[in-house]
C-alpha cells in the first residue's frame, strides 16, 4: 500500500470545528413539535422507521434524477427524521446530540488516521476489521434490511478487507464462467431448488466481478434498467408508428424494431 504523505506537525488538526447551529435548529424544531403536536408526541423510534426509509429512497430518486430543488427538499425531510431519532434518544437518556456527534468524530479520526496525525493511510475495511471484538465475525453488524444486491456487495467488501479476495478481476470473471456452467447443469436437471441455488451463486459472482472492476452493482444495474426502459419505450413508439400491435407481434418483428432502436441509440452491439 502506498504510504500517504505526512503533514507537518503544525498542520495536523487535533480538532476540526465544522460549525454549529444548523442541526441545533432541527433538534429544537422537533422538541417544539413533540411538545405541541399530538402526532409528533405519539411517535417512537419504531413508528418512524417507515418514514426514515421512505425519505432516504426519495433522496436517492432526486439524486438519480439530478433534480437539485427536489433533493434540497428531500434532504430537509431526511434531516427531520434524523433529528427526530436523536430527540427521542435524548428523552429516554439513551444518547444525546453531543454523544452522537462525538462518536461520529471519533470514528472518522480512527478511519482517517493519515488526516489527523494518527498514522499512515490504511484500507477502510481493514481498519473496521481491527475495531471488532476478537471473537466477532467479520460479517457481523451488516444491516439485515439491506437490498440483497447491496448486501452482496457489502459482504464482499468485508471479506476483501481481510484479504479474502481475488488478486485481480479476471479471477472473478472465471468464477462467473464457472457459475454459468453450473446453472446450465441445474437447468438440465429441471430441479427448481438446484436452479435457484445456482442462479443465486451466479448473481453473487457477478456482483463480485462488478466490484473488482471498480464499479458498484446498484448504480450499474440502475443504469442498465434506465437504458432498457428508454429503449423499450422507444420500441413501443416505433411499433405504433408502423401499425404493429405489440401484444400480437412476433418475436422477429420486435427484434427488428429493437435493433433499429439500438442503432439509433449508437450502441447496436450491446444488449
Amino acid at each position: 500500500m502506498k504510504k500517504a504523505k505526512s503533514m507537518p506537525n503544525d498542520q495536523i488538526p487535533t480538532h476540526v470545528d465544522f460549525g454549529e447551529g444548523t442541526l441545533d435548529r432541527a433538534l429544537e424544531l422537533i422538541r417544539f413539535l413533540r411538545a405541541n403536536c399530538p402526532w409528533d408526541e405519539a411517535q417512537t423510534p419504531d413508528t418512524l422507521i417507515p418514514h426514515l426509509l421512505e425519505e432516504t429512497h426519495e433522496c436517492v430518486d432526486a439524486i438519480r434524477a439530478e433534480s437539485w430543488p427536489d433533493l434540497e427538499a428531500e434532504l430537509g425531510d431526511l434531516l427531520l427524521n434524523l433529528a427526530f431519532q436523536i430527540v427521542l434518544g435524548e428523552e429516554k437518556n439513551r444518547f444525546t446530540a453531543e454523544s452522537v456527534t462525538a462518536r461520529l468524530e471519533d470514528k472518522m479520526r480512527r478511519r482517517h488516521p493519515h488526516l489527523f496525525g494518527l498514522g499512515d493511510r490504511e484500507d477502510w475495511e481493514a481498519l473496521k476489521a481491527r475495531e471488532r471484538d476478537p471473537g466477532e465475525s467479520i460479517l457481523s453488524g451488516l444491516a439485515t434490511g439491506l437490498d440483497p444486491l447491496l448486501l452482496a456487495h457489502r459482504i464482499q467488501d468485508r471479506v476483501a478487507g481481510v484479504g479474502f479476495d481475488w488478486a485481480e478481476p479476471m479471477g472473478a470473471w472465471e468464477k462467473v464462467s464457472e457459475e454459468l456452467g453450473e446453472v446450465r447443469t441445474a437447468m438440465a436437471s429441471e430441479s427448481r431448488a438446484a436452479i435457484e441455488e445456482e442462479l443465486g451463486d451466479l448473481l453473487f459472482a457477478v456482483v463480485n466481478l462488478v466490484r473488482l472492476c471498480g464499479v458498484h452493482s446498484a448504480p450499474a444495474l440502475h443504469s442498465a434498467n434506465k437504458k432498457f426502459r428508454r429503449r423499450f419505450e422507444r420500441l413501443e413508439e416505433l411499433a405504433k408508428s408502423r401499425g404493429i400491435d405489440i401484444p400480437g407481434a412476433s418475436l422477429e418483428e420486435l427484434d427488428t424494431i429493437w435493433d433499429d432502436v439500438k442503432r439509433a441509440d449508437g450502441t447496436a452491439e450491446d444488449q
